[in-house]
């Protein structure tokens, strides 16, 4: 009997190991396409007021947009100086902060005129930002995020993302969705769940095939890279690096799960 109890007791505790390394994996359902500008390498996203917000990327090609969803249009724009490479923005309050690769320069405008305001400096490299409502989020291409106080600009402190217990890399552009981190895997057709107290991811979200042949993009670098969420709505989108098509998309839990090897 001791046997027995101990043999199923060892297999509870081996199933309880599996479901936690287990991780859910997500498939989309596309809701709705809109037009995107196929020569903006997207770098940054976000949704407010009923407008697109996007920075592209690239030195003396890098801009911030304001975007009207429906039509693709740019009804705002600022060219970033041409020195810089254009990566994250996001916006706090009335003032919209937006980072560049590896300048380690930031710049704060007005949300309103694009007016540029201030230039901040943060060590290694800026790649994306999003809010949780408190505090500002900065990834780097590392494992590790970075949360800022909006006032200071200045690192409160950091989050390690893992995947299984194993550090996670090329964390790039971020958004902040019903309480969790979103975050595009450069180079990758995922975006993963990121639980903002522990790091650990807990749901993928498998992109792939959101654009074919006939939408004729090219090159390695046109990844999936840009994610928004309008909280009012509960609308998510998609785009990539000179993708001609933003997507409004729709969460489906696939019957796989993702187990770290």
């Amino acid at each position: 009997m001791r046997t027995i109890r101990i043999l199923l007791l060892l297999w509870i505790l081996t199933a309880a190991a599996a479901a936690q390394a287990a991780v859910p994996v997500y498939e989309v359902q596309v809701v709705h396409t809109y037009p995107h500008d196929p020569s903006a390498f997207t770098e940054g996203l976000f949704y407010l007021n009923g407008f697109l917000y996007e920075s592209t990327g690239l030195e003396q090609h890098s801009t911030i947009r304001k975007v009207r969803i429906d039509t693709g249009e740019v009804v705002q724009k600022i060219d970033i100086p041409s020195q810089y490479f254009g990566e994250g923005i996001v916006n706090w309050k009335n003032h919209l902060i937006s980072l560049t690769w590896k300048s380690q320069t930031g710049f704060v405008f007005d949300l309103a005129t694009f007016k540029l305001q201030k230039r901040f400096r943060y060590e290694g490299e800026g790649w994306a930002l999003t809010q949780d409502g408190t505090d500002l989020i900065m990834s780097d291409g590392t494992p590790d995020l970075r949360f800022l106080d909006p006032q200071t600009l200045k690192v409160t402190r950091h989050l390690q993302v893992t995947f299984d217990g194993r550090p996670t890399r090329n964390v790039n552009e971020l958004e902040w969705v019903n309480g969790e981190i979103f975050a595009n895997i450069w180079e990758t057709n995922w975006i993963v769940r990121i639980d903002p107290n522990t790091g650990h991811v807990v749901g993928l979200i498998d992109i792939a095939g959101l654009v074919g042949p006939s939408d004729n993009v090219k090159g390695l670098d046109s990844v999936p890279n840009g994610i928004a969420y309008d909280a009012k709505d509960d609308r998510l989108f998609v785009t990539g690096k000179n993708w001609p098509k933003m997507f409004e998309i729709r969460l489906i839990k696939s019957d796989k799960a993702a187990q770290a090897n």
